[in-house]
């Protein structure tokens, strides 16, 4: 009976370690919704792109994206993205889909502008380019390739 007793222990010394560990890092990961204002951006493509993701500035995580929707009479996917309120955007700033490498997840960066005047609150950030097609990219690399071997003197 006593053997039980030290299972049913060490279980739950073991649910407790893990249960700090998640709380840990949930409070560690900056996740979650961001206090400030929201900006507004359109892009031709958002490949990878998800709500929660990161919005920074020079790397740093300034934001997330709220939501994301097809404006249906132009066809460009909507961006809402959540601000800090200590960061504040000249109106031409600009917004670019990043990747953190080949392999890793992409994020919005915002690149600000020069102007005095400042994006307000529900503001639009007009310059955006979407995201990069890897996949397209390669494709068209390797085919390129193999029609610049073929002899066009015929």
């Amino acid at each position: 009976m006593s053997g039980n007793v030290v299972e049913t222990l060490i279980g739950a010394v073991v649910l407790a370690v893990a249960g700090l560990f998640l709380f840990f890092a949930y409070s560690t990961a900056e996740v979650g919704s961001v206090d400030g204002y929201t900006l507004v951006a359109k892009f031709d493509r958002v490949d990878g792109l998800a709500a929660g993701s990161d919005v920074r500035i020079g790397g740093i995580k300034v934001g997330s994206i709220g939501e994301m929707s097809l404006e249906t009479e132009s066809y460009m996917a909507v961006v809402t993205m959540n601000i800090n309120s200590d960061v504040q955007l000249p109106e031409d700033s600009s917004a670019k889909i990043s990747s953190d490498g080949l392999l890793g997840s992409n994020y919005l960066s915002l690149e600000p502008g020069g102007a005095e005047d400042m994006l307000e609150d529900g503001g639009e950030v007009r310059f955006t380019q979407g995201a990069v097609d890897i996949v397209n990219l390669i494709g068209q690399a390797i085919f390129s390739a193999t029609d610049s071997g073929k002899d066009k003197s015929q």
